[in-house]
């Protein structure tokens, strides 16, 4: 059993959680679930980012303390992932004693064993609140930041703490071009040696004390600056300096989005060469969803709501829909007109309904109980199930989950296909008890098999599926090891649930 320590960005606690935090982490949640379904021991983490200056100043415009506001936005982000079952292990927050520990311990490692890469300057430049980052240039477009437009630059002058970030970057580019520091997908890597060859500059790494965030070690006058605090969440997590923290480390995959990418692969494996401590084994950056070709944000606002879009056909289809739609690499675009349509054709009319068909046939047919194929599988569906499973395998290793959930709908066409092909109901009219056997006991296998590979991305329909087979173990202990030689036979099925009810006005 491998080990596999995946985690998600931590979300700024400044507002509520719209539908590009929710690709992340359904994302992230499918991965993880795929890896535990091939056997690993996974350990998923997410969590919340507490100390900044949005935070008090979204706190402020509330008139509570940033204490209490961090308390109410932790719980209704943890509430949002508890309703898209997020299957995380672990829940982290910046506030956390575990964490300023961490936090601590990798800043002091720097100053033990790189004293010359952290230094005291000033710093004057323009500071992006959203971003929580001092600007480039090429950052900046029509006088604001790329990714926060609807904001006012604010020039600063401070005197900082700076880590010599410049120090690093010809390593960073021979780890990441020798693959011993994956940048995922291509278009991203390729965006981060750019930076790389284009040379660093050293980054500051405090601000003057702010009454919310964590000292820096041996200047009580400085605040660690938020970035620099936020990204040692992955490694505090594991328990970091105490011993045993490598049962977990290094993290296997960072799941983040595409805007903050120099934070994660140039200036966090910075910081951890500076500490002697190992790099993470890949980082994965999705893109944004958009609506209407316009990046959705907390700061410009968005036009749908998390919760709308939840309501509208319930959670596992929006999870579905952000996977196969909107995609794990790319921008892509919600509509609602689009949820609607792959809600329909694909959700209802053919993954549900291969399944509203298939069970109760088995119950009318043959009493509930599954037959054996008396032709041993040797049928069309049972070679494009096959083919499914290796080409499922593939497009999940290497995080194609629109390919993943594209193919699992595909597999369900297929069976469909195979139900009006066959005519079970004539074959049970003319008694044809041989065939109808193999032709339910193929139905079954694969529905079996549907019900796991779409666990990923609709876990808890999936669970419907599952113990409306009653099948002899549980979902969680299935592996996708276990699908190829499946066996069904005896299995006592009931009637299946509506999975996926079309609106009236459909």
């Amino acid at each position: 059993m491998s080990k596999f320590y995946i985690t998600t960005a931590i979300d700024y606690s400044n507002g509520d959680p719209h539908l590009g935090h929710a690709l992340e982490k359904v994302g992230a949640d499918a991965i993880a679930r795929y890896r535990r379904l091939c056997g690993d021991q996974v350990r998923f983490l997410m969590g919340m980012d507490e100390h900044s200056q949005s935070v008090i100043q979204a706190a402020a415009r509330v008139d509570v303390t940033p204490r209490a506001w961090v308390d109410r936005m932790a719980g209704t982000f943890a509430d949002y992932w508890r309703r898209l079952e997020c299957s995380n292990d672990d829940w982290i927050r910046t506030t956390e004693p575990r964490h300023v520990k961490g936090v601590v311990a990798l800043l002091e490692r720097i100053q033990q064993q790189r004293p010359d890469d952290l230094y005291v300057a000033d710093y004057e430049g323009l500071y992006c609140t959203g971003c929580e980052e001092f600007k480039q240039p090429a950052q900046i477009a029509d006088g604001h930041c790329i990714e926060h437009p609807t904001l006012e630059l604010i020039r600063t002058k401070e005197r900082n703490h700076f880590f010599r970030l410049s120090a690093y970057g010809t390593r960073l580019l021979e780890l990441i071009r020798s693959g011993m520091f994956r940048v995922e997908p291509e278009i991203r890597r390729n965006e981060v040696v750019r930076l790389l060859e284009d040379g660093l500059q050293d980054v500051s790494i405090s601000r003057q004390r702010l009454s919310w965030g964590i000292p820096f070690p041996g200047d009580a006058e400085q605040t660690v600056y938020v970035w620099f605090d936020a990204l040692i969440n992955y490694l505090s997590a594991t328990g970091f300096p105490d011993a045993g923290y490598e049962r977990l480390w290094p993290a296997d995959l960072h799941v983040i989005g595409k805007g903050i990418t120099r934070f994660h692969c140039i200036i966090w494996p910075a910081m951890l060469l500076a500490a002697g401590v190992e790099l993470p084994r890949q980082v994965w950056a999705h893109g944004y969803v958009q609506w209407e070709g316009t990046k959705m944000s907390k700061t410009a606002g968005t036009a749908v709501s998390l919760g709308a879009a939840i309501e509208r056909h319930g959670a596992d289809a929006l999870r579905y829909f952000l996977l196969r739609e909107v995609g794990f690499e790319g921008d892509g675009n919600f509509s609602w007109d689009r949820f609607d349509a792959r809600y329909t054709a694909e959700l209802a009319d053919t993954f549900g309904n291969l399944m509203s068909r298939t069970l109760p046939m088995v119950q009318n047919f043959r009493g509930g109980t599954v037959p054996d194929d008396p032709h041993g599988f040797n049928t069309s569906l049972e070679r494009v199930a096959q083919e499914t499973l290796s080409a499922y395998g593939r497009a999940m290793d290497a995080y194609d989950l629109q390919q993943g959930a594209a193919l699992v709908i595909e597999l369900a066409s297929h069976a469909n296909r195979y139900v009006q092909e066959t005519k079970p109901w004539k074959l049970a009219k003319a008694k044809d008890d041989v065939e109808l056997d193999s032709v339910l006991a193929n139905l079954v296998r694969t529905v079996a098999r549907l019900a796991v590979l779409s666990a990923p991305f609709i876990p808890a329909k999936a669970q419907e599926i599952w113990s409306a087979l009653g099948a002899d173990r549980t979902l969680a202990s299935v592996r996708l090891a276990d699908l190829v030689p499946l066996a069904v036979a005896g299995w006592n099925v009931s009637k299946p649930p509506r999975l996926f009810p079309k609106p009236p006005d459909a």
